[in-house]
């Protein structure tokens, strides 16, 4: 019986560094979940800071124009406080002194011709404020806000503690031509023994000097109520009640409008 020689498990170096075992060259298969998860696993980076030192350069801007605004604000009051004690302003003051009416009536058209002639009284009553006005715009309505004619005024300087009368003619030049409603409102008021309510405005813009100092310009409106006209019988002119008549003053900014 023969022998049969098998090989040895080990091989034989022959002076060489042993090779790795077959489990480390062929890794297991399938690959277990600890192998698939590092494959997958991103690498961490750390994040930079760019977004936060944005942001508390975004609140630093903020905070320093809301402090500047306040600043200019404070400036701005402390100059309006130092202005008022030395010149003491006072608005101005209108006074209807009188209208005539020498026509004032409705067509069979609806249509109405006005012939008024008004007397205003400007006074200012600051002894060291001068007033600039530029042209001024006058209408002449009802109560119920029928208009009856228009007029104007030129440009005029109100010097201090000065008392102005101001002259207008009103007509209805263009002939505005009422609705049946309107028309009726304003014959039915004609014919009223207590006289037609009327409305003046007054409609214009104005400066103030203050020695060398000139403010800008404002818009006013002047809206004088309490008038009673009548029509004229014949030829003979009519004179208004204004006995009554009470101007307001109103300051008209582009922003908002505050009441004098």
């Amino acid at each position: 019986m023969t022998d049969r020689v098998y090989p040895s498990s080990k091989q034989p170096t022959n002076g060489n560094a042993p090779t790795t075992t077959s489990a480390a060259a062929n890794p297991s298969f399938p690959a277990t979940k600890s192998q698939l998860y590092g494959a997958s696993r991103p690498l961490y980076r750390p994040q930079t800071k760019r977004h936060r030192y944005r942001r508390s350069c975004c609140c630093s801007c903020c905070l320093w124009t809301t402090i500047v605004i306040l600043v200019l604000i404070l400036l701005v009051a402390i100059a309006g406080a130092i202005l008022y004690v030395l010149y003491r302003p006072h608005r101005p003051t209108f006074t209807v002194s009188s209208l005539k009416v020498s026509t004032l009536n409705v067509t069979s058209a609806s249509k109405v011709i006005t012939n008024i002639h008004l007397n205003v009284t400007a006074k200012n009553p600051n002894k060291k404020l001068v007033y600039i006005y530029d042209p001024i715009t006058i209408s002449l309505i009802t109560n119920d806000e029928i208009d009856i004619g228009e007029g104007s005024l030129g440009s005029f300087v109100h010097g201090n503690k000065n008392t102005t009368l101001l002259k207008a003619a009103i007509t209805s030049s263009n002939r505005q031509e009422l609705d049946d409603a309107s028309a009726g409102k304003l014959r039915g008021g004609l014919k009223s023994k207590k006289g037609l309510p009327l409305k003046i405005k007054l409609d214009t813009k104005v400066k103030a000097k203050m020695g060398a100092l000139k403010t800008p310009k404002v818009g006013i409106r002047v809206v004088c109520e309490g008038i009673k006209a009548t029509a004229p019988k014949g030829k003979s002119a009519t004179i208004a009640s204004t006995s009554n008549a009470t101007c307001k003053v109103d300051l008209r900014l582009k922003i908002w409008k505050w009441t004098l």
